[in-house]
Parts: C-alpha cells; sequence; structure tokens
C-alpha cells in the first residue's frame, strides 16, 4: 500500500486540477504521481473546418500531455509511481459536436494503452491509470451545456476522489460515474444501440 502522504499528494493534485479545469502547471519533478488532465463532456461546438482550431487541440489535449508524461517517466520508474491519465466520455465513444476535440481524446486513450503495454513489457515499474469521465458539475462544464444537454452533472469533489483511488490502487481504469463503464460495453457490443443511448441525452435543437 502506498504511504498516506504519497496518496495526500495525488489528493491534492487532483482536487486542483477539478477546480481550475484547464489549468495545467505540473512539476513531475520528486512526484510518484503526474496527473494529466483531460476533463470531458463538456465541449459542444459545431465542426467549422477550421483547421488551426483543430491543430490547437491536439496541441493542448495531446501532444502537450505526451510531452509531460516522457519526461516524467524516468522519476516515476525511479520511484514507482503512476500516470494517472484524466481523460472522458469523448475519448471511447464518438460524441456529437466534439469532431475535433473526440480526436484529441481516442488519440490519448491510443498513446497511453500502448504506453502501459510498453512498459509491462518492459518490466518498468510505473502504472497507468486512464480515467474516463462524463459530466462534471464544474462552472465552466455547466455552462458549456446548459440547454444542451438532458445528463445530470457529477460532484466534482467525488470525481476527484475516485481520480485518486484509481491511482493509489495502480488500477488500469476507472469511469466515473460508474455507468459510464457500461454505455461503453453497450457501444462496443451494439454501436447502433449505443449511439441511440448517446443522442437521447442531447437536445439537438439547440445546439
Amino acid at each position: 500500500m502506498r504511504p498516506l502522504g504519497k496518496v495526500l499528494c495525488a489528493t491534492g493534485i487532483a482536487a486542483v486540477l477539478i477546480a481550475f479545469f484547464w489549468k495545467d502547471s505540473f512539476d513531475p519533478g520528486g512526484l510518484d504521481y503526474l496527473v494529466l488532465n483531460h476533463i470531458g463532456v463538456t465541449h459542444f461546438q459545431m465542426w467549422t473546418g477550421d483547421v488551426e482550431y483543430t491543430r490547437w487541440l491536439m496541441q493542448v489535449n495531446f501532444l502537450s500531455y505526451v510531452a509531460l508524461s516522457t519526461a516524467a517517466l524516468p522519476t516515476l520508474e525511479e520511484n514507482g509511481g503512476s500516470l494517472v491519465v484524466v481523460s472522458s466520455l469523448t475519448g471511447r465513444i464518438p460524441t456529437p459536436f466534439t469532431t475535433s476535440y473526440s480526436a484529441t481524446k481516442f488519440a490519448l486513450d491510443g498513446f497511453f494503452g500502448s504506453l502501459r503495454h510498453e512498459l509491462s513489457m518492459q518490466q518498468r515499474n510505473v502504472s497507468v491509470t486512464l480515467c474516463i469521465l462524463g459530466l462534471i458539475d464544474t462552472e465552466s462544464a455547466l455552462e458549456n451545456i446548459r440547454g444542451k444537454v438532458h445528463l445530470s452533472a457529477a460532484p466534482a469533489p467525488e470525481a476527484a476522489l475516485a481520480i485518486v483511488r484509481g491511482g493509489a490502487t495502480r488500477a488500469r481504469e476507472i469511469f466515473y460515474p460508474s455507468w459510464l463503464q457500461q454505455l461503453c460495453c453497450l457501444w462496443a457490443l451494439s454501436p447502433s444501440n449505443g449511439d441511440w443511448v448517446l443522442q437521447s441525452f442531447y437536445n439537438y435543437s439547440s445546439t
């Protein structure tokens, strides 16, 4: 079991990330956790064909986190640490009106899933926990989805606790809220039914 201090350290990091949402100021040196923050299902934007916007999303939502995790790996390996990647439902199921955003999340899922294999096969003592989050009740998220989605937001403190628990137990992945796992399984087994369930959450006339 990890020392209490390390878990508390991770708790503080996750709480700050949840509270400030898009602010990423990581200093991986000396930490045995690197929490990469991607909280999803909050951006509902119509496709505009804006190439520069797509490039910006790729830079912020994918490339920067690849660089951060790569830089932190030696320290994490030395301490038997953990990579805790906070992603979203948009990285498991293509969601409406999030084309560019969803693409970056799928890239995130693929990169860290592949990295998990490599670390295991090379017997490097670094775990990778992928956290799949749904709608969280931050101010920014609620503002972005108001009138567009028929879905209750989950409380941010509980989301932070789920993230910390996943990292502390070195879980392969966590889903918060937990019912997202069933939705992802439904979509994998029957995409048409999964699509219907997902689309039922949206107020299409307002998007």
